[in-house]
């Protein structure tokens, strides 16, 4: 039987992690925080001691943390994945980072006798706690083959998309246009509202239409109920927005609707709003 192991258990890790567990696999978990992992080990999972550990015995490890400097953090040091992996061992990590990123962690992944794989995922708390992420993996072909089963696990799409940087290019595509979705949504929303319009009757109207989907079913009710509970954390976004126009600058290719929605992403950031959802960016229009 397979060793898995999982490291990051935020929002989105500690349900992916508890799937995998659900599901009879043999999963180890580690986090900084180690209080994460008491219900999980509750649950049958095995506690790590340091990413190394994790790393130099499972047979492969899944990431998830918030960017690029921690994904590569992890990695690092004495106590890193690649202090632990070695011929035999695979990483995978499903962190939503630059292209760059990716590569420099598979170079260094494959150099120590590991295989890697980036697989960003597409989706929020709801989808990883149902198991219906969208997995976006590019890499090691061999690995994406061994890793599917804990992938259909995770998630209910998991396409390859060819060679490292291509998932983390797709990640951001996605993201970006999310956010700029999110953004005129608040707009809408916030116009139809000083106009004196019935806030649910404009969500009926919009999902009966063609611009319904399943984005502005869920959020538009926080809006109106100004319930922010985190699902996606506002800084994240905010954090892939920058990522994306970054990836449109190496392009030379200009994106001035995802650099406006930047700006209205940051400002809800210098507002207070980071640790809320991304349906915050509501609050800075309204």
């Amino acid at each position: 039987m397979k060793k898995f192991g999982f490291i990051g258990l935020g929002i989105m890790g500690h349900a992916m992690a508890s799937n995998l567990i659900k599901a009879g696999l043999d999963v180890t978990v580690w986090n900084r925080n180690l209080d994460k992992c008491t219900d999980l080990v509750a649950s049958g999972a095995h506690q790590g001691k340091s990413p190394k550990q994790v790393a130099e015995t499972c047979d492969i490890t899944f990431t998830i943390v918030s960017d690029p400097t921690a994904a590569l953090a992890i990695c690092e040091g004495p106590e890193g994945i690649l202090a632990g992996i070695g011929e035999g061992r695979s990483y995978i990590d499903m962190s939503t980072v630059d292209d760059e990123t990716s590569q420099t962690i598979s170079a260094a992944i494959t150099k120590a006798g590991g295989r890697f794989l980036e697989a960003p995922v597409s989706g929020t708390k709801k989808p990883a706690e149902d198991g219906t992420l969208i997995i976006l993996a590019a890499g090691d072909k061999s690995l994406y083959d061994d890793a599917l089963p804990a992938f259909e696990i995770m998630g209910k799409m998991s396409p390859y998309l060819g060679e490292i940087g291509q998932g983390a290019k797709m990640k951001l595509v996605v993201n970006m246009m999310m956010g700029g979705m999110l953004s005129i949504f608040s707009e809408g929303m916030s116009l139809g509202l000083k106009a004196n319009l019935d806030g649910q009757q404009i969500l009926d109207i919009v999902a009966a239409g063609a611009m319904t989907n399943p984005m502005f079913n869920v959020k538009g009710p926080m809006l109106l109920n100004e319930n922010y509970t985190t699902s996606f954390p506002l800084k994240h976004m905010q954090k892939d927005m920058r990522l994306a126009i970054d990836l449109g600058d190496k392009l030379n290719l200009t994106l001035p609707t995802a650099t406006t929605t930047n700006e209205s992403f940051k400002q809800a950031r210098k507002a207070g709003y980071a640790d809320e959802d991304i349906a915050a960016i509501y609050k800075t229009v309204k």
